[in-house]
Parts: C-alpha cells; sequence; structure tokens
C-alpha cells in the first residue's frame, strides 16, 4: 500500500515534468499517481495533453473524456466545455470529424444553458468558423474568428489568442488580402516563439501558418517557419504530432533547395510516422512527396506505388502522376489526367500547382492552345500571388510554348528571365537546370552551337549531382543530337523536317504536332534558311543524308 506522501510525490513529478514538456516523464508520474486515487480534473487535463503529446490519441480521448466529467460532478461548467474542446481538437486532427463536432456540440449546450461569458466560448468559435470557411463563407468566418480573438484578448488567454489569429490571417489570405493576412499569421508565430502559447495550441500554429505560407508560395517564409518547427519538435524529444507535418515541410523545402537526399529521407520518415500505430490524415502528403523524389530519380515504379498510396490516404496523387505518365511515354493518358486535375482545383494555390505540368504535358500532347491557356492563367496567378517562383515558372512556360511555335528569339527572352528569377530569386536549382535546357534548345535553334554547348554542360552538372536520371539522359541526347547536327534545329523543326521527309504536306503536320498551318510555315521556312535549301526536295535529301529519318 502506498502512502500519501509517495502520491504526492508523483504528482508533483508529473506536475514539474508537464510543465518542462517532458510528456513521457509526465505521463508515466501522473498515471503512477493515478493508481493509488482518482486524479483531479485538472491533473486530468495535464494527462490527456500529454498522452496525445506522446502519440497516442486514441488513449488521449478517454482521459479527456474523464476529465471531462470530472469538472461536470464538481460543477465546473468551464472547466467541462474545455476538455470538450480540446477533445474535439484531438478527433479533428486524426480525421474524426462526426466524433469532434458532437463534443462542440455538447460543449456548446453546456455553455447555452448557464449563459456563461467565458473563455470557453471563445474556443468554441474556430471550429464553428472552420465549418463557415468550408462552406465557402470566408467573410462570416473572418468574422466569428474574430469574435474568438476579442474574447481571447479580453480574457488574457495566450492560446485562444494565437489560434484565432493565425485563423483569421489564413480567412484574408483566402479574401486576397495577403498583406494583412501574412502580418497576423507572423504574430501568431511570434506568440508561440514567446513561449506564451501551450504545446498543443502551439503545435496547430506552426502547422498552420506553414500551411498558409505555402498556399500563397512564400517560400522564404515556410523555410523559416519550418526550420522554427524543426527546432520545437527536437526540444521535446518525446513529441509525435506534428512532427510528421514538420518532416513533410521540411522534404517540400529541402526538394526545392536542391538537397533531394535530404528531403527523400525526410519524406520517408513523414511516412513512417504518420502511418504509426495508425494511419494520420497528413500521411498521404507524405506519400505524395515521396512518389515525386522517386519519379525525378527515374524510379517510376517506386513512384506509381508511392502515388497510389498518395491517393489511398485522401491526397490527390496529381501533378505527380500525369508527370509520371508523360515520363514513361503516355502523353495522351498524361493529357487527360492533367485536365481533369484541372477541373478539379478549385482554389488559385490548387491550381498554380497543377498549371506548370499542364504546359509541360500539353505542349507534349500537342495541345498548344491549352498550354498557352495554362500559361496565361499561371502568369496571373503569380501576379496575384507576388510569388517569385511562380512568376518564374510562368515566364519558363511561355517560353517553352513560344520555343515550341518556332520563336526561338522570343522563347529565349522569357526562358533567360526565368532562369533569373529562379536562380536569384528563388533558390531552385533543378527547376533552373531544366530552364537552361530549354535555353540551349533555343540557342541551338538560332544557331549558337557554342551557347547550347555551355547551357547543356549547366544543366547537365546539375541533374547528375542531383540524381535527377531521366532528365540527365534527356538533356544528353538533345546536346548530343545538336553537337552531331550542328545545322542550328530545334526540335521541333527537326521534328517537322522529319515530316516533310515523310511526305507530309503542311496541313498534314499541323494536324499531326496540333499546330496552325501559319506556324508550320514558319517552322519551314527556318529550316530552309538554316540548312540553306530553297525546296522540300533538298530538305529532305538533307535529312536523309543527316540521319535524321
Amino acid at each position: 500500500m502506498r502512502g500519501t506522501d509517495d502520491v504526492v510525490d508523483s504528482l508533483e513529478r508529473g506536475r514539474r515534468a508537464y510543465a518542462q514538456r517532458s510528456w513521457r516523464k509526465a505521463c508515466t508520474a501522473l498515471a503512477d499517481a493515478e493508481r493509488t486515487r482518482p486524479l483531479d480534473a485538472d491533473d486530468l487535463l495535464r494527462l490527456a495533453a500529454a498522452t496525445y503529446l506522446t502519440g497516442r490519441p486514441a488513449d488521449s480521448v478517454d482521459v479527456w473524456t474523464r476529465a471531462h466529467q470530472a469538472f461536470l460532478e464538481r460543477a465546473d461548467v468551464e472547466g467541462a466545455a474545455r476538455a470538450a474542446f480540446w477533445l474535439a481538437s484531438c478527433l479533428f486532427n486524426t480525421g474524426e470529424r462526426a466524433r469532434g463536432a458532437a463534443w462542440v456540440a455538447r460543449a456548446q449546450a453546456l455553455l447555452d444553458e448557464t449563459r456563461r461569458d467565458c473563455v470557453e466560448a471563445g474556443f468554441l468559435l474556430l471550429p464553428a468558423g472552420l465549418e463557415r470557411l468550408s462552406r465557402g463563407d470566408a467573410a462570416g468566418a473572418y468574422e466569428t474568428f474574430s469574435r474568438a480573438a476579442e474574447i481571447g484578448g479580453r480574457f488574457g488567454n495566450a492560446d485562444l489568442a494565437a489560434l484565432a489569429r493565425h485563423s483569421r490571417g489564413r480567412v484574408l489570405i483566402r479574401l486576397g488580402r495577403l498583406e494583412e493576412g501574412i502580418r497576423l499569421l507572423d504574430e501568431a508565430i511570434a506568440a508561440v516563439e514567446a513561449g506564451d502559447v501551450s504545446a498543443l495550441a502551439a503545435g496547430d500554429v506552426y502547422c498552420s501558418v506553414i500551411e498558409g505560407c505555402f498556399e500563397i508560395f512564400d517560400l522564404r517564409r515556410a523555410q523559416e517557419w519550418t526550420a522554427a518547427l524543426t527546432r520545437w519538435c527536437d526540444a521535446q524529444p518525446d513529441l509525435l504530432p506534428y512532427t510528421g507535418q514538420c518532416l513533410i515541410r521540411r522534404a517540400e523545402v529541402l526538394h526545392l533547395r536542391g538537397h533531394w537526399a535530404e528531403a527523400a529521407e525526410a519524406a520517408r520518415r513523414a511516412c513512417e510516422r504518420l502511418t504509426t500505430p495508425a494511419a494520420q490524415p497528413a500521411s498521404g502528403a507524405a506519400f505524395y512527396q515521396c512518389g515525386e523524389m522517386h519519379r525525378l530519380r527515374g524510379e517510376f515504379g517506386d513512384a506509381e506505388a508511392a502515388y497510389r498510396q498518395a491517393g489511398a490516404r485522401g491526397r490527390s496523387p496529381q501533378p505527380g502522376l500525369a508527370l509520371l505518365r508523360l515520363a514513361q511515354g503516355r502523353a495522351a493518358q498524361a493529357a487527360s489526367a492533367i485536365r481533369l486535375a484541372l477541373d478539379e482545383a478549385r482554389s488559385s494555390s490548387g491550381r498554380a500547382r497543377v498549371l506548370p505540368a499542364a504546359v509541360e504535358i500539353l505542349l507534349e500532347a500537342r495541345d498548344v492552345d491549352g498550354a498557352r491557356e495554362a500559361a496565361a492563367e499561371l502568369a496571373r496567378i503569380a501576379g496575384e500571388l507576388g510569388s517569385p517562383l511562380l512568376r518564374a515558372l510562368a515566364e519558363g512556360a511561355h517560353g517553352a510554348i513560344r520555343l515550341a511555335e518556332g520563336e526561338a528569339r522570343d522563347a529565349l527572352n522569357h526562358l533567360r528571365r526565368a532562369c533569373a528569377g529562379l536562380q536569384e530569386d528563388v533558390d531552385a536549382p533543378y527547376e533552373a537546370a531544366r530552364v537552361r535546357a530549354r535555353i540551349g534548345e533555343a540557342c541551338a535553334g538560332l544557331g549558337d552551337s557554342d551557347a547550347a554547348a555551355i547551357e547543356f554542360d549547366a544543366a547537365r552538372r546539375t541533374f547528375a549531382r542531383l540524381g535527377a536520371r531521366p532528365d540527365l539522359a534527356y538533356v544528353k541526347t538533345f546536346a548530343d543530337r545538336t553537337a552531331r547536327h550542328p545545322s542550328g534545329l530545334s526540335a521541333r523543326e527537326a521534328e517537322v523536317l522529319r515530316l516533310i521527309a515523310a511526305g507530309r504536306s503542311n496541313r498534314a503536320i499541323a494536324r499531326t504536332l496540333g499546330i496552325s498551318e501559319r506556324t508550320v510555315e514558319r517552322h519551314v521556312s527556318n529550316i530552309f534558311v538554316k540548312l540553306d535549301v530553297s525546296s522540300r526536295a533538298a530538305a529532305t535529301a538533307y535529312a536523309y543524308e543527316h540521319q535524321l529519318v
């Protein structure tokens, strides 16, 4: 039989460990104390939070339920509502939305019965605001979150203030008020960084703010706050929730910055963290990131398996799966998939993630008009969001289209601007290398084989360092062909020449390549000038002589 002193000692150790964010020690000590006598409601709240933070959400739900009942037994309605709110948050975070909504309704009913003016009423406004936002009522959601912020300020509750502030920021971004929204996100993170916010609220704020930064392609902030979240997680070795999302964001940042080995490892660890002991809602995003790394390195079988896992877990496998089909030579299937993905993408952010792939795929599928529309929309969204990355990708898309249309000089202007943006403003070496490969094509098309060789070599070095085997093979093939046939023909012009040699008319060539007859005429004229020939027969003879057919 344990004495009273032992129980008090366990309680004190548990409370001290909780204050120090030693979550596992807090769980052990509080559970040890409870074996002798029931914990009071406040200690049950501590045990529930520590249990959740050590990665046992199902167990934490049971403890929060007991805390809720303990508060009711001592007629503490506010405490019961507070326990119900955090219980509901746990359920929402693990994908059990119906159960979470039921507990929010229960807590609201308790407060309505007593008509209490309390901070818990503000907490319950948060899920109400999210519900409004999910129905498309952004203005109503902002008003609801603003009421929550007012209550948080009035009662001096740092958790509610931070949660309401970042929620308002996310809504303002959706409403197109970017500067105001970003300011609120920064303020919410500052409160977390100052240590004013509990671990439960801090984790939600970090993950939401970083998601908001990625939503508007503010990569500088995304990188800074991801690093801060990583430090916050590392300072709590027992912490399991939020670490999976942190690894996903870390993988995305490392991928963009050209640290592919580290990105792949972070994505792999995210998959493990988000599927153990049970699959969490964010696991789909982790598998998608794994699929991206496999695809870019030419591991197509592994990429397909990862994309399918992502789809099974609620994350669309697009545009990665469509790009995989393109890399496998299945352009028509890729085009169908990317058109459907565009149809299903509603928000500007969602469409911006699909549009660069749409330009690439539709060009390969001979749908130049569709590619042109996608590039124009991408440029418009880039202007709305003020994103250097999207601006550079839009320039690269326009350059690729102009190159396909035979306008190498105009293409070069777009591609140079894209490359400068990707190298100087964004620091995205892989994307920059892809643009440099296209610059090499444009230079070859203009007859400058030396400049083409320089661009191809630069792209090849980056692809080799990253392990981007499909891109490396492509640029090597194109560069070798340019070296063997220094006629200055672009890839599209060589394609047109092969069709001329096959006896096709301009109209037939236009139909085959999905371009206008006027564009074909321009290609034919360029071919004649570059080959120094004056007839289709002479061009055909050149094609056979140089083994281009």
